[in-house]
C-alpha cells in the first residue's frame, strides 16, 4: 500500500478501471454456459426424467378447464417433453422478471411464454426459432353509439395519454419508444400485479383507458370482451419464442429441431386453432367452472376443502382423486355400478348410508370416510406421502391386491413401505403369471397397470392444481 501511494493518481485510476472492466467481463462470461455446462443441462434433464418450464397462468397459455390442465404453451411443452422422452414439470410465474430469475438460478430449464425476442433479451438469453410472429396493438374500449370521442387510430394521438402495461414486459419499452417517436409525453405505468389479460379486462370495464398486448392474444380477449378495440398497431411484427440460458446450445438445438418439425404437423395447426381461432377459446375463459383469477377447480371446491380436513389431505389431492373417478360429474355411473363423484360401490355406499340420489356433499363425505378406513390398514407405513399413494391404489383396486404387491416387493428386496420405484413396480407385475402365481400372492391376478396409472395420473394432476390454487 505504501508503494501505491507514490504512484501517479492517473495511473491508479486507470488500473482501477482496468480491474473493473476485467471483473465485468468475467461476470459476463459466467452468464454464458460453457459447452460442457451446456451438455450437462440436457444430460441432467434426461437423468432426472423431467424438464422444468416456467410459464404464465392465464386463459390461453396454461389453465385448468373442467379439472384438466390445458393451454397453448402447456400443450406445446407437453409435446416437447414427449419428444425428449421425459416428464413435464410446470412452474407458474406471471411476473416475467421472476420467470427469468427462475431460469438464471437454474430452477427451470425453459421460459415458455409469449416472449418477444428483443436485442436486449438476446444478449442475456438464447431463444428458440420463432414460434409466432405478432405485432403489438393498442387495447382500448370501443365508443358507444353517439359518443363524441373516437378510438385512437394514429399513435400521434397518444400524446398526453396514460398507458398501463404489465411490469417487465416489452410493452413498456414500446411505450418509451413511442414517446420518442411522436415527440410528446406519454405517462407509462408498469403494473406489478396485473397480467396482460387482467389489464385487458380492466379496459373493457372502463377502469383504465389503454393497455398494450400482442395481436394474436388481443383477438382472443376481444372475443371474450366484444367492446374492446384492437385495430391500432403500435409496432411492426416481432419474433416470439422460448428462452433458455445463454450458451445452452444443446437444449436449444433439441428445442429447435423439434419446433421446426412440429410446426409443420397437423397437431400444431389444431393446437393453434383451438386457442387462437376457434370460438371455443373464449369458452375456456368464460366456463361456468373456470375462473382464472380465483383458481377454481370445480363446482365442489368448498365441499372438497371441508371434507379433506377429515382425512388430513391437501384438498387439491382429494380433488384430483374425484376428477379421476368421475370428472366432477355427480351423476356418473360406471359399468360395474359405482356411482357419484367418488364412484362408490353400492355395498360401500350402503355402509355409509348414501345412495345414487344423495347430494354431492354426502357422496364426498362417504368417500372420505372410506379413505380413512383404508388408511388405517397402512398405518405401518411411516411416510405420510407414500402412505397416501398406497391408499389411492387400494381405493382403485382393493387392499388385498396392494398387500400382495407389498409382499412381492419384500421378497425381491425392495422397500414394501415405498410406493414409488418399489411397490408400484410389483403392482404392474400383478398381471404377469410369474408373479400373480407366486406363493406370497394371496389375491391372484389384477390389471396392475390400471392402478399404476391411476396413482400417477392423480399426482400429475395434483401438481397442476397446486400451480393454480391456494392451499
Amino acid at each position: 500500500m505504501k508503494k501505491l501511494r507514490h504512484l501517479p493518481y492517473g495511473f491508479v485510476v486507470l488500473m482501477l478501471l482496468l480491474f473493473s472492466l476485467i471483473a465485468c467481463r468475467s461476470k459476463e462470461k459466467k452468464e454464458m454456459l460453457t459447452d460442457a455446462e451446456s451438455r450437462f443441462v440436457i444430460q441432467k434433464i434426461k437423468a432426472k426424467g423431467k424438464i422444468v418450464a416456467s410459464t404464465d397462468f392465464n386463459s390461453i397459455n396454461y389453465f385448468i378447464y373442467k379439472g384438466e390442465p390445458l393451454g397453448y404453451q402447456y400443450e406445446l411443452l407437453k409435446s416437447f417433453s414427449d419428444y425428449l422422452g421425459v416428464e413435464l414439470e410446470i412452474i407458474v410465474n406471471n411476473d416475467i422478471n421472476k420467470a427469468f430469475e427462475c431460469l438464471n438460478n437454474g430452477f427451470c430449464d425453459i421460459v415458455a411464454m409469449d416472449l418477444t425476442q428483443t436485442y436486449s433479451r438476446s444478449k442475456k438469453y438464447d431463444f428458440s426459432v420463432p414460434i409466432l410472429q405478432a405485432r403489438q396493438v393498442l387495447v382500448q374500449k370501443k365508443p358507444l353509439k353517439g359518443a363524441k370521442w373516437q378510438c385512437v387510430r394514429n399513435p400521434l394521438q397518444l400524446g398526453g395519454a396514460t398507458i398501463i402495461v404489465q411490469k417487465g414486459s416489452v410493452y413498456a419499452d414500446r411505450v418509451r419508444n413511442l414517446q420518442e417517436e411522436i415527440g410528446d409525453s406519454i405517462t407509462l405505468i408498469e403494473d406489478p400485479t396485473s397480467t396482460v389479460e387482467e389489464l385487458a379486462f380492466l379496459v373493457s370495464k372502463g377502469k383504465i383507458k389503454y393497455t398494450i398486448c400482442d395481436e394474436h392474444v388481443a383477438k382472443v380477449y376481444q372475443r371474450n370482451y366484444p367492446n374492446l378495440d384492437i385495430q391500432t398497431a403500435v409496432s411492426f411484427p416481432q419474433n416470439m419464442g422460448w428462452a433458455v440460458q445463454k450458451g445452452s446450445t444443446h437444449l436449444r438445438h433439441a428445442m429447435n429441431d423439434w419446433l421446426t418439425q412440429y410446426k409443420t404437423t397437423r397437431q400444431y395447426k389444431l393446437t393453434y386453432n383451438k386457442y387462437f381461432q376457434q370460438s371455443k377459446a373464449s369458452g375456456f375463459a368464460h366456463s361456468e367452472y373456470e375462473n382464472i383469477s380465483k383458481g377454481i377447480i370445480s363446482p365442489y371446491d368448498k365441499i372438497i376443502r371441508k371434507h379433506s380436513r377429515e382425512i388430513g389431505w391437501d384438498w387439491r389431492l382429494l380433488a384430483s382423486l374425484i376428477y379421476q373417478e368421475s370428472a366432477f360429474q355427480p351423476d356418473a355411473v360406471s359399468s360395474n355400478g359405482a356411482f357419484g363423484l367418488m364412484q362408490l360401490m353400492p355395498q360401500t355406499a350402503r355402509k355409509y348410508r348414501v345412495s345414487q340420489y344423495s347430494h354431492p356433499d354426502g357422496n364426498i363425505k362417504a368417500g372420505v370416510k372410506y379413505l380413512v378406513l383404508i388408511e388405517k390398514q397402512f398405518e405401518d407405513i411411516p411416510d405420510k406421502d407414500e402412505r397416501i399413494k398406497f391408499v389411492l391404489a387400494a381405493y382403485n383396486v382393493g387392499i388385498g391386491h396392494v398387500m400382495d404387491a407389498r409382499r412381492l416387493a419384500l421378497k425381491y428386496k425392495k422397500d414394501p413401505d415405498m410406493w414409488s420405484n418399489n411397490v408400484d413396480g410389483y403392482m404392474l407385475q400383478k398381471s404377469n403369471p410369474k408373479y400373480y402365481n407366486d406363493s406370497v400372492v394371496l389375491f391372484g391376478y389384477c390389471p396392475g397397470k390400471i392402478t399404476y396409472n391411476f396413482v400417477n395420473e392423480i399426482y400429475d394432476r395434483y401438481y397442476h392444481y397446486k400451480n393454480i390454487t391456494d392451499k
